[in-house]
């Protein structure tokens, strides 16, 4: 039987994180009532003129230069002809051709351990439409206030090969918006929207299959899924000995399956021409070197520099610059303690863990890395025990109190008395005799048992060391 393969490319547009809109001053605060932020320019009435607003030229030109692209020296805007309720004009302001503000770029992704270059073919700027609610099966009603926003589509190369690379590329995309700053990456809110073209072939083949379109998948979750379906689908099409259909499908997230919505319109249609109303854009070397050295630090320099700096494994330092938030926490606290894979260890583990149960942003806790060094320092310095440690750090992550003040108030210091343990220990041997002699014939698993029974009777606040050396001693007595 014929084996196939994927052949995926990605559409991916970003709302710009600008006060205005592209060609105009309305504001773009999102969740404002409907048709409330507009105006003559972004309604497209008659004779109103557009302006571009230079702030998400240079928003795009960062974006394109941390995407390795090409600054193209000159660039212009085009009208795109379509329509629908949701776009005023009758057309849409956009890039086309050989001349987007960046073309010929790449995006690295490592799955599966291996490292992969995933082709940018184009990074241009243009307006974003309104926003239709289905209200019911006769009505619709159209948003006007998304109209007009600054919009950053980002186009790949169809070098893609499964579900789980294009979740891969979007990941690493969407973290280098939001440490540029361009983006807040918000899928939910409709910021960062992903448009996978998919086709398939027989494996070994040079040809492209028939592609169809998914479109505004708004989750990593939606964007995998919807793709394996979706490759599912033609090849049982194609099996079956049917053609697939160059169509625009969208994902059903309630049956969770792709369902069409249109024949995929081909680009003659558009009737692209250049805009008349917008002057050419004209990008100088120093203006691009400016451009350039604006850049900060990007998720996988960062990444790098983690594991070199502060010795971390290549997966913590991947899970810890998924943000710069994120980035910028874990070296505040690694800053403040000194074993960085203890402070990696926690932050991945108790605290993103608590974070994601409760649906909080890292910027939200109110675990400060102040807070998690000088915890870490109490276990380092044998003040408490790693067990007491997490008690510690649960009433921190509700009440925000640093952990010297939680220990003191609670009583909560690590048991080191030697004396004090030994007594404790004696009891419990002389309560379970049974188990007593089977560890000293040799039933070594045991030891957690007795071990246990002393954190137990000293809740938790015994030294498990002094513990377990007590133990040995009166195994050799």
């Amino acid at each position: 039987m014929t084996e196939f393969e994927a052949v995926i490319g990605m559409e991916v547009h970003a709302e710009l994180l600008t006060a205005s809109k592209m060609f105009c001053g309305c504001p773009t605060t999102f969740g404002a009532a409907p048709n409330t932020q507009v105006c003559p320019v972004c309604l497209g009435l008659p004779g109103s003129l557009p302006v571009p607003n230079r702030r998400a030229v240079e928003f795009v030109a960062r974006t394109a230069l941390a995407l390795h692209c090409e600054i193209s020296p000159r660039s212009i805007f085009y009208r795109k002809n379509y329509y629908y309720p949701d776009l005023p004009k009758g057309y849409q302001v956009s890039q086309y051709g050989d001349d987007p503000i960046g073309r010929n770029g790449y995006i690295e992704i490592v799955v599966g351990g291996q490292t992969r270059r995933i082709g940018i073919r184009r990074c241009h700027l243009e307006e974003d439409t309104g926003k239709l609610f289905h209200v019911s099966p006769q009505t619709s009603e159209v948003d006007y206030n998304r109209s007009g926003v600054a919009l950053m589509e980002i186009v790949s190369e169809p070098d893609l090969r499964s579900a789980e690379e294009a979740r891969e590329y979007l990941v690493q995309l969407r973290a280098i918006l939001t440490y540029l700053g361009v983006c807040d990456g918000k899928m939910e809110q409709g910021s960062l929207r992903c448009e996978p073209n998919i086709s398939v072939r027989p494996k070994g083949s040079a040809a492209f299959g028939t592609k169809t379109e998914l479109k505004n998948l708004n989750s990593f979750r939606a964007v995998s899924r919807g793709i394996e379906y979706e490759i599912e689908r033609q090849v049982a099409v194609i099996r079956a000995g049917g053609q697939v259909t160059q169509e625009t499908w969208r994902w059903d997230e309630t049956r969770q399956v792709t369902a069409p919505m249109r024949s995929k319109e081909f680009e003659q249609e558009y009737r692209y021409f250049p805009d008349p109303d917008l002057v050419p854009m004209v990008f100088t070397p120093d203006w691009v070197q400016t451009q350039q050295e604006s850049l900060p630090e990007l998720p996988r320099q960062k990444q790098l520099r983690f594991q070199e700096q502060y010795g971390l494994p290549a997966y913590d330092a991947q899970i810890l610059t998924e943000t710069r938030a994120l980035a910028d926490y874990f070296e505040a606290a690694a800053a403040r303690h000194a074993d960085a894979k203890a402070v990696s260890n926690w932050v991945m583990g108790e605290l993103l863990g608590r974070l994601n149960a409760a649906s909080l942003d890292i910027s939200e806790s109110k675990v400060t890395p102040e807070g998690l060094a000088g915890l870490l320092d109490l276990v380092a310095n044998g003040t408490i025990s790693g067990k007491i440690a997490k008690d510690v750090f649960e009433e921190m992550f509700v009440s925000g109190k640093a952990p010297e003040a939680i220990v003191q108030e609670k009583g909560l210091t690590q048991i080191s008395d030697e004396g004090a343990l030994a007594t404790t220990l004696d009891a419990i041997i002389a309560a379970n005799p049974k188990e007593w002699e089977a560890l000293k014939g040799g039933k070594e698993q045991l030891t957690k048992f007795f071990v246990g029974q002393v954190m137990r009777a000293t809740k938790g606040r015994a030294n498990p060391q002094l513990v377990n050396d007590l133990l040995k001693q009166r195994l050799a007595s």
